[in-house]
């Protein structure tokens, strides 16, 4: 694909491609699981997670937005992954890759986007996973740009975006989202070129495993790259409230 070809919803109707996953040398990143909705509602009601969102999420708006990005992931093969520490706990929250809707002033494009559980940060484990993404979205999807952006005030997640070799935008702008006046409208853009990548903008990644495959419960094939190593916006199903999502 293209960065920045808008999917629309319809593409979840197409038929089923091939389901990338992704293992570091701590995390498993793969498709959405019943098992993590729990989790995820918990997670998406701590204020700590959602300091700088308008507001938390209510349970029956996790469970639609993760019932989103599982169908996203379903047809198109990646998206917003759930993580999973290897040998450890079973969902920390998710890493992934997500089209923007048009109103965002850099779409069309590609971001990246990360929300982590609050007992596992501190623990690397956001850029670990995004090294991974990056890798994906630039060697497998061969996109030529992903970008991330962010609340002004949300350095913890900048900090990782510099840390992967992205490049802020001298200018912010305002999130289409948020209404005028809310301290969070304000936000910033990061982007990271295909040709910064191969010339090594973003650190190495530790050496890590040959990629394999693996068959799904139902039997289809996927492919589960193995290889080492937060931005999105919310995900709900059309005509519902979409806002950063940036831990």
């Amino acid at each position: 694909m293209q960065p920045g070809a808008d999917v629309p919803d319809r593409e979840l109707i197409l038929p089923t491609r091939p389901i990338i996953e992704i293992d570091t040398p701590r995390l498993r990143l793969r498709q959405w699981r019943p098992s993590d909705v729990v989790p995820f509602a918990a997670m998406n009601a701590d204020p700590r997670v959602m300091a700088f969102f308008p507001e938390p999420m209510r349970p029956p708006e996790s469970r639609a937005m993760a019932r989103h990005i599982r169908d996203l992931i379903e047809a198109r093969g990646w998206g917003l992954w759930a993580v999973e520490v290897r040998g450890g706990a079973r969902f920390i929250g998710f890493v992934g890759l997500h089209v923007p809707p048009p109103e965002v002033p850099c779409a069309p494009c590609v971001e990246i986007g990360w929300r982590l559980a609050h007992e596992h940060w501190g623990h690397g484990y956001a850029t670990e996973a995004a090294r991974a993404v990056l890798e994906v979205g630039f060697e497998r999807l061969r996109l030529d740009e992903i970008v991330s952006f962010t609340a002004a005030a949300n350095l913890r997640s900048q900090a990782v975006m510099h840390r992967l070799g992205m490049r802020r935008e001298s200018a912010s702008f305002d999130h289409p989202s948020i209404p005028p006046g809310h301290p969070l409208r304000e936000h910033v853009l990061y982007r990271l070129r295909r040709e910064d990548w191969e010339r090594g903008a973003c650190p190495p990644r530790p050496p890590a495993p040959r990629a394999h495959a693996r068959r799904s419960p139902g039997g289809r094939a996927t492919l589960a790259p193995i290889i080492a190593s937060e931005t999105a916006l919310e995900l709900l199903p059309q005509g519902r409230r979409r806002v950063p999502t940036h831990p």
